[in-house]
């Protein structure tokens, strides 16, 4: 199809837009001058970044929505398709992650179910509600967020990185059957990015995570260059390893996370016991 290599005039619309990546990415989107349209479950953060956009000189759109319930991803779709006349870009961004061994997870089947909903069917169904004005005007674009957990497999991610391998398989089935119909189909498999849903987790303090801003760019450039698939050169390479010599890296992987989890563990501690012995100093 024919490429757009810029974002004046583009309807994009953009899941998970209140924070984090999906907001950074929806200003940056409309600097550019594109129309965007925002979706999450919170309203009032949504204002706000309207309210942001607008200031700048930009131009977007709220739809209220929780992603989690299908009447209201139908609801939203049909008021975004009833209020603009194309969809060119769709982002799939919204989704949730949960760090939990498959020991401690034995009764809670839940947690994949709700990672899943998120992470999987939500997107889906986006995309499958607004894929006929696509189709209709001859082209566009699908945009989903995934993980470079997907690629290097990290432990205690089982729920998480399940998610997003579906949402990675979808994506490379609908680019092979809609590309000659001129839909494109991006999968930007991200690693660490610090962000509101990795503050919780203690130790990623001790981890590299890559820049809001810097991830955001990857999707105002996916919308220029329509790229099948972007992710880091570390987990390319693992990904290739393990398709070569699965059993191998499977095990090396396993050795190397329970030592690298174990030094984190080591460091933090050393890190919690420094700052309280500072504390009976003062």
């Amino acid at each position: 199809m024919p490429k757009n290599n810029h974002s004046p005039g583009l309807t994009i619309v953009i899941t998970g837009a209140s924070s984090g990546i999906g907001e950074a990415a929806a200003k940056q989107l409309a600097r550019a001058g594109a129309n965007v349209c925002l979706v999450a479950r919170r309203r009032d953060e949504l204002e706000r970044v309207r309210e942001e956009i607008v200031a700048e000189g930009g131009n977007a759109h709220i739809y209220p929505a929780d992603l989690t319930d299908n009447d209201s991803v139908d609801a939203c779709c049909a008021a975004i398709l009833a209020e603009h006349e194309r969809v060119d870009v769709l982002v799939n961004n919204a989704g949730r992650s949960i760090r939990r061994s498959l020991r401690e997870s034995v009764d809670r089947p839940h947690d994949f179910e709700r990672t899943m909903q998120i992470n999987y069917f939500a997107a889906v169904r986006m995309t499958l509600r607004l894929l006929p004005r696509m189709l209709q005007q001859g082209q566009g674009h699908v945009i989903n967020v995934s993980s470079a957990a997907v690629l290097t497999n990290p432990p205690r991610f089982a729920a998480y990185t399940a998610s997003k391998a579906a949402l990675d398989s979808f994506s490379r089935s609908l680019r092979i059957e809609l590309n000659h119909k001129g839909i494109t189909v991006t999968s930007l498999n991200y690693p660490l990015v610090k962000t509101a849903m990795t503050a919780p987790t203690e130790i990623y303090k001790y981890v590299p995570q890559m820049d809001v801003a810097k991830a955001a760019g990857w999707i105002v450039g996916a919308v220029k260059s329509h790229p099948a698939f972007r992710s880091t050169v570390p987990a390319h390479a693992l990904h290739v390893a393990t398709a070569a010599l699965p059993g191998t890296t499977l095990m090396m992987m396993g050795q190397f996370y329970k030592g690298m989890v174990a030094t984190l563990n080591y460091v933090q501690k050393r890190r919690e016991r420094g700052r309280q012995d500072q504390g009976q100093q003062e």
